[in-house]
């Protein structure tokens, strides 16, 4: 990983996570905690459990810090990862499901749509501003795919459309983004590549 890509701060951090100081947390809540608290709203929906799973989520950064490998990728990915995956389990959780049963479909999806259309603090890849350029059914899919995990078979019955449909729009939702991040966020968009495929 060539460092020259790899701000000042990200060092500094990955620094005290190596060193287990506590000031590594602080820097990554002042420097990341936006971008990762709209990667985990865009999933539970509420601000609250938002919050709540972001809490979650600096504790695991902290648990987990001897894992991360810069040679593997950047520790914004890394965090968006944790963030990203925190969230998912949440929404899986039984508190999660009862919430879910007592919120009407369409707060739901305000709230959803709110969320991503908000999020332009993940600055570091510009993916949100791509995402938030394409046509709002391609939007849905990716928002399915990757944020909520969906297999191809559950956006059939989420969204009533065939499974033909559902196939050509991850491809064309692809296909856009391929074209849009072109080369300069070439990692950004096999991230995206393995999440969808």
């Amino acid at each position: 990983m060539n460092s020259k890509n790899i701000s000042d701060i990200e060092l500094r951090i990955v620094a005290l996570l190596k060193d287990k100081k506590k000031d590594a947390i602080s820097l990554i809540y002042d420097h990341y905690s936006p971008a990762l608290y709209g990667v985990i709203l865009r999933i539970v929906n509420t601000p609250e459990n938002a919050e709540e799973v972001l809490q979650n989520v600096l504790l695991k950064v902290w648990t987990n810090s001897a894992s991360y490998d810069a040679s593997k990728g950047r520790l914004f990915t890394w965090l968006v990862n944790i963030a990203r995956n925190s969230a998912i389990d949440y929404t899986r959780s039984a508190k999660f499901k009862a919430e879910k049963k007592s919120n009407p479909f369409d707060v739901n999806v305000y709230n959803n749509n709110k969320a991503f259309a908000s999020e332009d603090d993940l600055k570091d890849s510009g993916l949100e501003k791509v995402i938030n350029n394409l046509d709002i059914k391609y939007q849905k899919i990716i928002e399915l795919v990757y944020f909520k995990q969906f297999t191809q078979r559950e956006i059939v019955d989420e969204l009533n459309i065939p499974l033909g449909t559902v196939k050509s729009r991850l491809r064309i939702a692809l296909r856009e983004l391929r074209t849009a991040l072109g080369g300069d966020n070439i990692g950004q968009l096999l991230i995206i590549l393995i999440y969808f495929t």
